[in-house]
C-alpha cells in the first residue's frame, strides 16, 4: 500500500507544478498523474502547497556552551517537526583541547533514538594540533563533512594561523568549514570597559559587538580563504557591513556560502530598549551577533531576493528567561548567549516574505530546504521532491492566521522572540521519510523516529 498526495502544488526552487506524489515506504516512488492503485491511501491537497521538508543547518540542542540549553535533542527536534523542519544539523562540541572522536561519541549518546527529526552534525574545532588534523579525516568518513570555527568567544576562538591550517586541511578533504565572524579580542576588551563604567544593562551586549567587528572578521576570513583557494560558509550574517564585505570578495571570484536567520530579518536593535515594566527584558534578545538596525534587515532581505544569501537557518540556542537569562541582571556579560526559533522559521518566512511579496514560494524552498541540502551534502536525498528522494514532505495550507505565543509552543523555553507576531497558514501534514508525524498542526503520538544522516562531499556538484 502506498500514500498518494494528489492535486497539490509541488514547489521546487525552479517550478510550481500540480502533480500527484506516490510514497512507498520511506521514498517518493513516483510523481505524475493517476498514480493511485487499489488499497492506496489518498490525501487530497487541493489548494495546498507541497514542499520538501525544511532543513535547519544551524541548531544548538543539548548544548552546554555558555550554560545548559533548555532544549534537548528530543524537545528541540519535536519543535522542529512541528514547525515544518524535518532535518537539522547540530554542532558536536569537543571540550577545549579535546578529541573530535570523543565529542562524536558523546553527541551520539545524546541523539540516537531520541530525535523526532533526522539529523547530522557539524564538528566544532576550538583548537588546532596534530590530533585535530588527523581526526578531521575520521569525521569525514563518519559523514561529518563540515566543521565550525570561531573568531569570537574565549573558550572557542582560535588564532588566524590555526584557521589558515584548518582551511588547508578542509580543502584537501573536500570539506567545508562554517565560521562565526566577530572580532572576539576587541569584543572582550569592549565588554570589560563597559562593565568598568557601570554599563551593565542588556543593551550593552549590542553596543560592545558593533557591526564593524563582524565586517572585520569576515574580511580576515575571506583573505585566508582566498590564500587557500577554498569555499567557506558564514553563519548567521547580521549586518549590512558584513554583507557588503562578502560581495566585494565575491567580485574577486571567491566562493562564499552565506546564511542568515529570521531574527536578523524581522527584529532590530530597538528590542534591547525596555518597553514595559521589566527593564531587563532586552536579555531575551541577547544573541551573537546581536540584532542590528532596520537598514540591515532590508539589506539582508534583498540579499535573499537576489541570491546573494543562500540559507535561512535559526541558530536555535534556547535559554529560559527565568533563572537563566536572569543570571545577568547585574552584568550583561553573564546573560546566556542565544535564543530559540526552530519552531517558527517556516511560517515566519512565509508570512513576512511570501505574503508580503518580497519572495515567492520557490525562493522559500530554495533557502530553507534545497540550498541547505546542496551545500551540506544531503541533496538529492533531501531538500527536493523528486523520484527516489526521502519522502520528507510538508503539505501546507496557506489559509488561516494565528498569533505566536510562548504558552502554546513546543520548544522548551519560557518565552518567544516573536511573541504576538501574526503568522499565516497551517501545516496540514508533515511526513518524515514517508511516515506521517504531524496532522493538522498536531504531533501524532509517535516515538522519536529521527535517523542520523551521513553526508556527502558533493559541495561543488550540488551548488
Amino acid at each position: 500500500m502506498a500514500i498518494i498526495i494528489t492535486n497539490g502544488k509541488i514547489v521546487s526552487s525552479k517550478t510550481v507544478i500540480t502533480k500527484d506524489i506516490r510514497i512507498v515506504g520511506e521514498k517518493i516512488e513516483n510523481i505524475g498523474s493517476n498514480l493511485a492503485k487499489a488499497g492506496d491511501e489518498i490525501i487530497d491537497a487541493e489548494g495546498f502547497y507541497i514542499l520538501p521538508g525544511g532543513i535547519d543547518v544551524h541548531t544548538h540542542f543539548d548544548s552546554e556552551a555558555g550554560g545548559i540549553a533548555a532544549d534537548t535533542f528530543t524537545t528541540g527536534t519535536k519543535a522542529a517537526i512541528m514547525g515544518g523542519t524535518t532535518t537539522i544539523i547540530d554542532f558536536a562540541e569537543p571540550v577545549k583541547g579535546g578529541s573530535l572522536r570523543r565529542a562524536l561519541e558523546e553527541w551520539n549518546k545524546k541523539t540516537i533514538g531520541k530525535t523526532y527529526a533526522d539529523y547530522g552534525f557539524h564538528m566544532t574545532i576550538s583548537h588546532w594540533n596534530e590530533n585535530t588534523y588527523r581526526e578531521m579525516e575520521e569525521m569525514v568518513k563518519e559523514g561529518i563533512t563540515s566543521f565550525k570555527m570561531f573568531f569570537a568567544y574565549e573558550d572557542l576562538m582560535v588564532g588566524d594561523g590555526s584557521i589558515y591550517q584548518a582551511l588547508k586541511r578542509a580543502k584537501k578533504l573536500k570539506a567545508l568549514i562554517n565560521f562565526h565572524c566577530e572580532n572576539g579580542d576587541i569584543i572582550n576588551v569592549m565588554r570589560k570597559e563597559a562593565i568598568s563604567k557601570g554599563n551593565i544593562e542588556p543593551i550593552y551586549h549590542m553596543k560592545t559587538r558593533p557591526p564593524s567587528l563582524e565586517r572585520e572578521a569576515i574580511s580576515r576570513l575571506l583573505t585566508m580563504a582566498e590564500l587557500v583557494n577554498t569555499p567557506v560558509y558564514i553563519v548567521h550574517l547580521s549586518s549590512k557591513e558584513g554583507y557588503e564585505e562578502i560581495q566585494t570578495a565575491r567580485q574577486r571570484g571567491l566562493k562564499v556560502f552565506v546564511e542568515t536567520c529570521p531574527q536578523y530579518l524581522l527584529l532590530d536593535k530597538s528590542y534591547y530598549i525596555p518597553k514595559g515594566n521589566d527593564p531587563f527584558e532586552g536579555a531575551k534578545y541577547v544573541m551573537s551577533p546581536p540584532l542590528r538596525d532596520k537598514e540591515s534587515n532590508e539589506v539582508l532581505w534583498k540579499g535573499i531576493v537576489n541570491g546573494k544569501i543562500d540559507v535561512i537557518a535559526t541558530d536555535h540556542c534556547g535559554f529560559n528567561y527565568r533563572r537563566q537569562k536572569e543570571l545577568g541582571r547585574e552584568d550583561f556579560t553573564k546573560i546566556p548567549n542565544g535564543a530559540p526559533g526552530v519552531e517558527n522559521r517556516f511560517k515566519l518566512i512565509y508570512t513576512y516574505g511570501v505574503e508580503k511579496n518580497i519572495i515567492d514560494m520557490k525562493k522559500l524552498v530554495e533557502v530553507i530546504s534545497e540550498n541547505p541540502a546542496k551545500i551540506f551534502g544531503l541533496y538529492p536525498k533531501k531538500g527536493v521532491i523528486q523520484r527516489g528522494s526521502d519522502a520528507d514532505i510538508i503539505v501546507f495550507n496557506p489559509k488561516g492566521m494565528s498569533l505566536i505565543k510562548a504558552e502554546n509552543q513546543i520548544q522548551n523555553v519560557d518565552y518567544n522572540l516573536y511573541e504576538g507576531f501574526g503568522q499565516y497558514g497551517r501545516l496540514q501534514y508533515v511526513f518524515l521519510r514517508g511516515q506521517l508525524v504531524v496532522k493538522d498542526e498536531k504531533l501524532l503520538d509517535l516515538k522519536p523516529v529521527g535517523k542520523y544522516q551521513k553526508r556527502s562531499l558533493t559541495i561543488e556538484e550540488n551548488s
